[in-house]
């Protein structure tokens, strides 16, 4: 499946399993899979609920900063890709 690079991870939050992302380019939305790819991090999973600034979205920009829940752990600077079907 195509893959496009939308942004970084920023920070994460173990406690509730939250990724924040600096989106560079492109748009997400719930329901769309996103790949998370890093040194030591690689798996690919649909986005189940998004935030930007403490505010449920449901789909995010280039330049918005977005909280995402993930059920695995990520790494600052990992990369986050959108898959296209």
């Amino acid at each position: 499946m195509p893959e496009q690079l939308v942004g970084t991870v920023v920070h994460y939050f173990k406690g509730p399993g939250v990724a924040v992302v600096r989106l560079a380019e492109g748009t997400l939305a719930v329901g769309e899979s996103i790949r998370f790819h890093g040194h030591t991090t690689d798996f690919t999973e649909p986005i189940a609920s998004m935030e930007v600034n403490h505010q449920k979205v449901a789909q995010a920009k280039a330049g918005d900063e977005v909280a995402i829940k993930v059920n695995d752990r990520v790494r600052q600077h990992d990369q986050v890709f959108k898959v296209t079907p």
